[in-house]
């Protein structure tokens, strides 16, 4: 299986990538969020979900792992294809799809081009569950790079005082982003203020 391609961009726009690896040329489908996030780069790296049918093949690539996870929760759902997740994360960021399954928006979700309101009641139904336990989110170290062990020792520290993990990785990486050079006893103050 391939986990991800990284090259050359040879061609870009907003619905597909050709990256250009050692001479051989990958064509994905990609959402616009991937593309504004590679649109300008010379070099990148694009996770891949190899989709198969009966009668064709498609890669989908994505920027990062997070939001391959979404599309492959997406698509886990009765109903929703491969169409309709990537129309989603073209119109909502990874984090937004989460934030709108968890607070049950149906209209959000419904707003999305090609998906009525029996399909965003089925996502809702389907994923909340999954979303709470942590499905479709990478671990934590990968989604923030270089940062990783300070977060994670951060990560154990909260939920062993009985904060569930999910909460917890919202509130620690909101903290990084905000600040970055935290250390782990600030992370952990300032998550301790959120949760």
């Amino acid at each position: 299986m391939i986990d991800y391609i990284k090259g050359q961009v040879a061609e870009i726009n907003p619905t597909q990538i050709v990256i250009d690896c050692n001479g051989v040329g990958y064509s994905m489908l990609i959402s616009l969020q991937t593309y504004e996030a590679v649109k300008d780069e010379k070099v990148a790296k694009i996770y891949v979900h190899h989709h198969l049918r009966e009668d064709d093949e498609e890669f989908y690539g994505f920027y990062t792992k997070d939001e391959r996870e979404i599309f492959r929760l997406l698509i886990s759902v009765s109903g929703i294809g491969v169409g309709s997740a990537r129309m989603m994360l073209s119109s909502m960021s990874s984090d937004e799809v989460r934030e709108a399954i968890l607070s049950e928006n149906i209209a959000k979700i419904k707003s999305v081009k090609g998906i009525g309101a029996k399909s965003a009641q089925r996502v809702i139904l389907e994923l909340k569950d999954k979303i709470v336990k942590g499905e479709g989110s990478v671990s934590f170290g990968e989604s923030i790079g270089g940062k990783a062990t300070i977060a994670e020792e951060a990560v154990t520290a909260l939920v062993l005082l009985g904060f569930s993990k999910p909460n917890v990785h919202k509130a620690v990486h909101t903290i990084q982003t905000a600040n970055p050079e935290a250390s782990v006893e600030e992370i952990i103050k300032e998550a301790l203020k959120i949760l």
